[in-house]
């Protein structure tokens, strides 16, 4: 991820003399006789010919950027990556947690942190630098940490380059698009205030925006007061320009998410902070509704990392990172079984979703819509939950799930994304296909007759359906983003491998980055943006 601009990813050598590794291995190996079935030098029966040159095996574990878990299992099933490799910084760290510690110090979010801060992390994470890397493996999967995004908010849009540069546009009344002015833009324009920083995240809701830098550092603009419900008679004030937000200052954040009544920000050890919407408890904490403090979140989650979090209307999804493996947190607002425990009860506290142990389903990403959630499975499923009305859960009618229940219309399909909105849910397959499913009012879901007369763009979906208009544009879909507003009429964007923008859905506002023709609202078809997210 961290690589130098020829796309050669930055190798860490452990004493590796200045000579070919031809030379290396001619001068300390003696020459293999092809009848005899042993090891190079001296080795034992049962070890291979590089172990005599660690430094080498450890280059090729760093150079392909191995998942924590093939370390661990080179660790669990060989002697010779179990031992010391005696290099510094520490010489009792076997090679596999060097080398996760080499590839760890490859990322963004590791690099500054100081000695004392790494050493922090890695005891949230279980003590193990495997499991560092798997934590921030992880986060960069969900949450396309450095990587193009777009994200489909409430009548405006925001596209982030794989830069880091910000392109806004769309609805303006409260100066949401960060250009210093209230003037809808028709057109995706690069945030001129930010020149010179890099953003690697960003976050919207009704009149507002977040966006978080490469340092941490989060800006916001819009509607100034986060507190408060989306429809309100207060918090008139608005802020034109990205602005930092002081009261985040001393956090390092990597991910924010905002609900109706309240803003979540997660730090880049994996604690969630909340503000506002603290009273009579709710969010862990009891203070006044529109408190801009950063709280953080308590219970069961204070000594477990969390690598993503997902903001509906009114609850909160945490995707927490634990040695035995990942699993899904909610607070929050009960109504509809949104929280996934099998009632309608609120939760003050963070509490463990526990059916998806009875699914025997690894989580890997989660989505909260407005009032409705679903997560990806490590083996490709696809769970949802909550409301079900106009179909979004996929299940093939309009009932309330109240906990987790697999899509068994994509049993066949193996997931690697999920997006969530105002009842509607698009899901990614491995293949690039693109699923969706809910409510169709806006022509948002992508599915165009392919006679006007015999069907309707605007038809609710009960269960999953290829979006065949997507297919169309051959080209890989990586991401999808949807309105989670309920107060706007829904627009949805998706991103390709090749960093090419389409959009589709309301247009009236210019959130689809063009100009409609005369009477015209919406976009059914998706059409490439003049933009390139490269």
């Amino acid at each position: 991820m961290d690589a130098t601009t020829s796309g050669t990813p930055t190798i860490q050598y452990h004493n590796i003399p200045d000579q070919p590794i031809t030379t290396i291995v001619a001068t300390q190996l003696p020459t293999l006789q092809r009848e005899q079935r042993h090891c190079f030098g001296d080795s034992s029966p049962g070890e291979f010919p590089l172990s005599a040159n660690p430094s080498i095996v450890l280059h090729l574990l760093t150079s392909y950027d191995l998942y924590a878990q093939d370390l661990a299992k080179l660790e669990a099933t060989c002697s010779f990556f179990k031992q010391p490799a005696k290099f510094e910084p520490d010489f009792d760290l076997s090679l596999s947690e060097l080398a996760a510690l080499d590839m760890c110090q490859k990322r963004a979010i590791f690099k500054p942190m100081t000695t004392e801060q790494q050493q922090y992390l890695k005891q949230r994470c279980g003590g193990s630098w495997k499991l560092v890397l798997r934590f921030l493996m992880a986060g960069e999967a969900c949450c396309r940490r450095e990587k193009s995004q777009a994200i489909a908010g409430p009548g405006h849009s925001i596209s982030v380059t794989s830069k880091g540069l910000v392109y806004s546009f769309g609805s303006n009344n409260f100066g949401q698009l960060g250009h210093g002015t209230t003037r809808e833009e028709w057109k995706p324009r690069p945030i001129r205030a930010l020149h010179g920083i890099r953003i690697i995240q960003a976050t919207t809701a009704t009149r507002r925006t977040m966006l978080i830098s490469d340092s941490g550092q989060v800006y916001a603009f819009g509607k100034e007061s986060f507190g408060e419900a989306e429809i309100g008679i207060h918090g008139s004030k608005m802020v034109t320009t990205p602005q930092l937000v002081d009261s985040l200052k001393n956090i390092f954040v990597v991910q924010a998410a905002i609900g109706n009544f309240f803003t979540a920000v997660l730090s880049r050890e994996g604690r969630v902070y909340t503000f506002s919407w603290g009273n009579d408890g709710k969010l862990c904490h009891n203070t006044d509704p529109n408190d801009v403090e950063p709280r953080p979140l308590l219970g069961a989650l204070e000594h477990i990392p969390v690598v993503q979090i997902a903001a509906g209307f009114c609850y909160l999804l945490c995707l927490a990172c634990q040695p035995s493996g990942m699993s899904v947190y909610s607070v929050g607002c009960g109504l509809g079984g949104k929280l996934g425990h099998g009632s309608k009860t609120d939760e003050k506290f963070p509490r463990l979703i526990e059916q998806f142990q009875l699914l025997n389903l690894k989580p890997m990403v989660v989505a909260a819509g407005a009032w409705h959630a679903a997560v990806v499975g490590q083996d490709g499923r696809i769970c949802t939950w909550g409301w079900g009305r106009y179909g979004c859960l996929g299940h093939g009618n309009e009932e309330c799930e109240s906990v987790p229940k697999v899509v068994e219309g994509l049993r066949d399909v193996k997931a690697v994304h999920v997006a969530t909105g105002d009842y509607t849910t698009f899901v990614v397959a491995d293949n690039g296909d693109v699923y969706s499913f809910g409510c169709g009012e806006s022509a948002n879901l992508g599915h165009i007759p392919e006679n006007h007369e015999e069907g309707d763009m605007h038809a609710n979906v009960l269960s999953p359906k290829l979006v065949t208009s997507m297919k169309e544009m051959n080209e890989k879909v990586v991401q999808i983003s949807l309105t989670n507003s309920v107060y706007w009429n829904a627009h949805t964007l998706a991103i390709t491998e090749s960093g090419k923008l389409y959009g589709f859905g309301a247009g009236d506002k210019g959130q689809l980055g063009v100009e409609l023709g005369a009477n015209q609202t919406e976009r059914g078809k998706p059409e490439q943006l003049d933009i390139d997210l490269r």
